[in-house]
Order: C-alpha cells, then sequence, then structure tokens
C-alpha cells in the first residue's frame, strides 16, 4: 500500500517525481479559473474522505478543491462525525472506510492514530497533519523554493523558534533532498533528537545555534511558525512568548541572511509575534505562494498514493 505518511518514509525519487509533478500540474492550470476541472482527470470516480480531528482551513480547502480538479469527489468527516477511538477502534475504523473509499487523509492530534489507520487500511492514506509531524506543508515548501530559486539541494534552510511538527517535517526532508538546516530557538523547545539524527546520517549539516542573527548569516530561506497553538492555556502563551521573542524574525534578522534569501511561514501567522508585518508583506516573503503550492503538492501525493 502506497502510503504517504511522513517525508523519511518515501523515497528521495519518489519525493522528487511528486515534486516535478506538482510543478507541471501548477503549470498546466495556469491563467484557467480556479474552479475548472483540469484537462486531465485522474481521480475521476473515485471517493476520497478527508478527515478532520484537528480544525483547518488551508488543509481542508486545498484538498477538497484538489480532489474536485481532478474528477474525484470528497466526504469531509470531523472529529465528532467519526468519533475516532471512541466506541470502535481505530483499527476496524479503517477497515471499515476502506469498504467505501479509495483513499484517506487525516488530520488528526496524536501520530499513533494516524499509523493505526495505514496499518490496517485497503486504502492509501495521507499525514494531513499529526501533533509530530507535517509533511504536506514541506512538500508545498520545497515546491515554492524551487519555483523562485532552483533546486534546493545544498542549500542552507533557517528553522526560527519552536521545534514543533513542521520543523521535524523539514529535517526529514534535509535528508531526502540534500539541504542542510539551522535550528535556532530556545533549548527547552529544540527539534527531536530521534528527527535530527535521522538528517544528519542521511549527510545533511543540522546545526543548533542560540544567536538567531548567527544563525541565519548565509541562509537561503527562512522558517517560522506561530508560537503558540490554539489549545495552550493563556499563562503557557505568555511563557512561550518570553522564550521565543528573541527569535521573531524581522527586517533586522532578515538583514543577516543573503540578500534573496527567502521567507516561508505555513499560516495562519500572528502578525508582529513570530514575524512583523514588514517581512511577510516584503519582497522577499513567498508566503502566499507557499499557501497555493498546498493545492498542486497535495495533488501530486494523491496522484501518487492511487498511482495515476
Amino acid at each position: 500500500m502506497t502510503h504517504f505518511l511522513d517525508i523519511h518514509k518515501t523515497s528521495p525519487d519518489d519525493l522528487r517525481g511528486i515534486i516535478d509533478q506538482a510543478a507541471a500540474m501548477k503549470s498546466a492550470r495556469a491563467g484557467r479559473p480556479k474552479g475548472m476541472a483540469d484537462d486531465e482527470q485522474p481521480l475521476a470516480g473515485r471517493m476520497v474522505a478527508l478527515i478532520f480531528e484537528k480544525p483547518s482551513t488551508r488543509t481542508r480547502v486545498s484538498f477538497d478543491v484538489g480532489v474536485r480538479q481532478m474528477g474525484g469527489e470528497t466526504m469531509v468527516l470531523s472529529g465528532k462525525d467519526m468519533q475516532l477511538g471512541h466506541g470502535e477502534t481505530i483499527a476496524d475504523t479503517a477497515r471499515v472506510m476502506s469498504r467505501y473509499v479509495d483513499l484517506i487523509m487525516i488530520r488528526t492530534f496524536d501520530e499513533t492514530v494516524l499509523t493505526e489507520m495505514a496499518e490496517y487500511s485497503d486504502v492509501p492514506v495521507i499525514n494531513g497533519l499529526t501533533d509530530r509531524t507535517h509533511p504536506c506543508q514541506i512538500m508545498a515548501d520545497i515546491l515554492t523554493y524551487e519555483e523562485h530559486r532552483g533546486p534546493i539541494r545544498g542549500k542552507k534552510v533557517v528553522w526560527t523558534g519552536d521545534g514543533n511538527n513542521v520543523c521535524a517535517s523539514f529535517l526529514h526532508a534535509a535528508g531526502q533532498f540534500g539541504f542542510d538546516l539551522t535550528f535556532t530557538g530556545p533549548s527547552q523547545l529544540d527539534p527531536e533528537e530521534e528527527f535530527v539524527g535521522l538528517a544528519r546520517r542521511a549527510g545533511s549539516t543540522i546545526t543548533i545555534e542560540r544567536d538567531p542573527a548567527k544563525a541565519v548569516a548565509g541562509a537561503d530561506l527562512i522558517v517560522a511558525d506561530t508560537w503558540v497553538s490554539m489549545h495552550d492555556s493563556q499563562s503557557s502563551k505568555e511563557r512561550r512568548h518570553n522564550m521565543l521573542r528573541p527569535y521573531q524574525v524581522n527586517d533586522a534578522l532578515m538583514a543577516h541572511a543573503k540578500p534573496d534569501a527567502l521567507f516561508m511561514h505555513c499560516l495562519p501567522a500572528h502578525r508582529e509575534e513570530e514575524v512583523t508585518s514588514a517581512v511577510m508583506d516584503g519582497p522577499q516573503s513567498v508566503i502566499f505562494d507557499e499557501a497555493e503550492n498546498r493545492l498542486h503538492a497535495q495533488k501530486a501525493v494523491m496522484r501518487w498514493c492511487l498511482g495515476v
């Protein structure tokens, strides 16, 4: 079964094929109305289940639109609809869903929900996000970088702030796509050692640098993410803000990177917190290209999973 669970679980050749197909599909749609179907209809007659235990804007819309553009149909289910793991095991849910649909995308909290769904599903499963990783976002980010600057292999990417699930998938991508990554943030929020080790064993240079100005020196790409989760308490939010304030991406920090360095953020962003509006809306920011590319990258992921 061809699941898309994490970037380090997919071969470099397959990842490159997904990126190349995403770029080709995007190019084929240039200048066309957003609602118009693709000329190719590889998902015609296919039903895709989109399961959201976690709320979503970009993931929900981009997957739903992507399926429709490729001629398929979607069934969108929330955590309340599914009651995953409550009253019925995830394994049994996977077995049942496999009888109804051709592909499952799930956005959930606990990584074990994803892995168990994939283990017992008879159809491909895509990781739309877990608390631990976010591979579809990074596929869009790679696509975006290469659109603007060419191959990402050998480039220096700097992650600033919290070593969270998006950072984890960037580490996976570093090893598979052959770029180096520097993390700058407080020690309490370092990325998982397991993921750092995976990237290093794959040949990437992974650096931890507490001084953000030193970290971004020579950077080709600077990436930030929100400092807080919607589920954090007020006291937790205040503590995190105090820890992370020195790592805000602003014009002064960007000035230490290469003159043509890009800035990315997976959105939603808290303006004037992890990044200033001057950077978000500035000439080095590609955040809205990045958001659009979720659509194209995920379409290519779905085609790869289904072999179409």
